[in-house]
């Protein structure tokens, strides 16, 4: 119940810094273009990143180091292919649609993206899904609806659809990174935010856009180092603990923080659909934590490298000097086993049912 509540926590936490975002950039950045705001963020979270992993590394030992968790050729594809889907696609598609569809209504259709993500890895990938998970997504997303209705401007358009288009973008980007979740978060979140910091900024500068002075510049990168690169390694963990659908879910409950954040920064009561919206994603959460999937399972022989405590899937030796200190990361070996506890389809999980 601890590892599952901490999991949950995590996945809130990604959600609440991604949702902060919008309303700082509304006080920050009004006058930058879309693409200069979606290059900026992403770039801000990239370098933000790569500082802190490289103090990281400073400040390790020489057996850290060595011990440190590398992506494995045979997972380069699906992280290219969640950089390109999520940091290329999704924010090109978004903004392009973005100037011709009403914010009311892209806010309506960015929902979709928790329901794309939940139907790819169910459908896709096998992730398991019960009628109790079914029902707290349909909750959080109904939430989701509720707070961004606005009668009378949705609609189907060109627009439109290529915001349906980013959700999907973001969809497969999510399912394509939990592929590699078991590596280090930082790395993977850094990666993500310099390829897609680095396209982005081209695109804006290439239409013609100019930074807007370095005070303006570096408040949209420090916004996007926290909204979207913390977020973003907090959301890796998540997938590694939760499994995408879950996670994913979770993460739909970011225009709550969003909107608490703007009612926070320009003060008013809360109207309705807040209320009822809060309402429905806390039922959803709610259906989500007290979820408990139990039934016998087997581990197949798998061998990778992600930080760990000596729990009853980590029963294995070690081939170097180790001082007991936990968790720790190093490569590692599980040997086959069968038996039955409760679980989510993390990175040890992911059998078929």
């Amino acid at each position: 119940m601890h590892s599952r509540h901490n999991a949950a926590f995590t996945a809130l936490l990604a959600a609440a810094l991604f949702g902060a975002t919008t309303p700082l950039a509304k006080t920050l950045l009004g006058t930058l273009s879309p693409f200069m705001v979606a290059g900026l963020f992403y770039l801000g979270s990239g370098l933000g990143l790569a500082v802190a992993i490289i103090i990281r590394r400073v400040s390790r030992t020489v057996g850290e180091r060595q011990n440190e968790s590398r992506i494995q050729t045979a997972e380069i594809p699906w992280l290219i292919g969640a950089i390109t889907a999520g940091g290329v696609a999704g924010p090109a598609l978004l903004m392009l649609g973005l100037s011709t569809t009403p914010a009311a209504t892209s806010s309506l259709l960015l929902n979709l993206e928790g329901v794309f993500t939940a139907v790819i890895a169910w459908v896709v990938f096998r992730e398991n899904v019960d009628v109790q998970i079914f029902l707290g997504m349909v909750a959080i997303v109904a939430g989701g609806v509720v707070l961004s209705w606005q009668p009378g401007d949705a609609g189907v358009s060109p627009g439109a659809l290529l915001v349906v288009a980013a959700c999907v973008a973001w969809a497969v980007d999510n399912n394509l990174t939990r592929k590699v979740s078991a590596n280090d978060a930082m790395v993977i979140a850094c990666l993500k935010g310099l390829v897609a910091g680095s396209v982005n900024l081209c695109i804006a500068l290439l239409l013609g856009a100019h930074l807007q002075g370095v005070g303006k510049t570096a408040a949209a990168m420090l916004t996007g180092f926290a909204g979207y690169g913390v977020s973003l390694v907090l959301f890796v963990v998540a997938l590694r603990n939760l499994g995408t659908a879950r996670t994913g879910a979770y993460f739909s409950v970011a225009p709550i923080f969003g909107v608490g954040l703007s009612l926070v920064l320009w003060p008013e009561l809360p109207p309705l659909p807040f209320w009822i919206a809060t309402a429905l994603m806390a039922l959803g959460i709610w259906l989500h934590i007290r979820e408990r999937h139990e039934h016998p399972h087997t581990h197949e022989p798998l061998a990778h490298n992600h930080r760990h405590r000596h729990d009853e899937h980590h029963r294995h030796t070690h081939d170097f000097e180790w001082d007991g200190e936990e968790p720790h990361t190093h490569p590692h070996q599980h040997a086959p086993i069968t038996h039955t506890h409760a679980h989510f389809p993390d990175i040890h999980h992911r059998h078929i049912h």
